[in-house]
């Protein structure tokens, strides 16, 4: 799984503080900004932040990537299956052995039992083989690539996308994706792309996310 900026809003701090200035047009080119950007962050003046943009490349798996289309707010360009062979995309890492917390649906928990994780990598690779050799059969054949990808397992399947949103967007997604609830390779994506907008907005970054 891997996160890649494609492009910003150059600047984005000093954009936002002098977009949130512009009834004050005397005032509108200060230099002292983190203030301001706090201030906002607090009384939740939250407007100015949709001026500025960013745009990233996401490579997870597809039952990931279900999870990351739900943010509505933001315009996704994600690979096709329909028209292109997923052999054309890396391999899928193989999932983290964790098991069910059953006190919280939303949590799983990770394991130390050496022959559980084994096996549960094992049942992995096994099935990734019949799938992948299954999904070649029928491509070989003539079956059209929208209907083969129904072999293949969203979990260990490879998909990329483009995600491009407003500042606004991206503090809400990662005020959500950021938070213990949400599963833990989403949450490493969210962590990737918290450090990716530190370096665009560094201002912004730290009045929202501070710890």
């Amino acid at each position: 799984m891997n996160v890649e900026l494609i492009w910003a809003t150059p600047n984005a701090d000093k954009m936002i503080a002098e977009i949130a200035r512009v009834s004050n047009p005397d005032n509108q080119k200060n230099p002292n900004i983190e203030g301001l950007l706090k201030y906002m962050m607090r009384e939740g003046h939250v407007s100015p932040f949709e001026m500025v943009n960013a745009c990233v490349e996401i490579t997870t798996t597809r039952d990931i990537g279900r999870q990351i289309l739900r943010h509505r707010s933001f315009n996704f360009q994600e690979f096709s299956g329909r028209y292109q062979s997923y052999d054309k995309l890396p391999d899928a890492p193989l999932r983290e052995c964790r098991l069910q917390d059953i006190k919280n649906r939303q949590n799983s928990i990770t394991t130390d039992d050496y022959d559980l994780t084994q096996t549960w990598e094992l049942a992995q690779q096994t099935i990734l083989k019949e799938a992948h050799t299954a999904y070649q059969w029928a491509l070989e054949q003539g079956i059209a690539k929208e209907q083969a990808r129904a072999l293949l397992p969203e979990g260990l399947t490879t998909s990329r996308m483009y995600m491009n949103g407003n500042m606004r967007s991206w503090i809400h997604y990662l005020q959500s994706r950021l938070h213990e609830s949400t599963q833990k390779e989403h949450r490493d994506i969210a962590m990737e792309i918290l450090s990716i907008l530190r370096n665009i907005a560094p201002i912004t970054m730290n009045a929202f996310f501070n710890d």
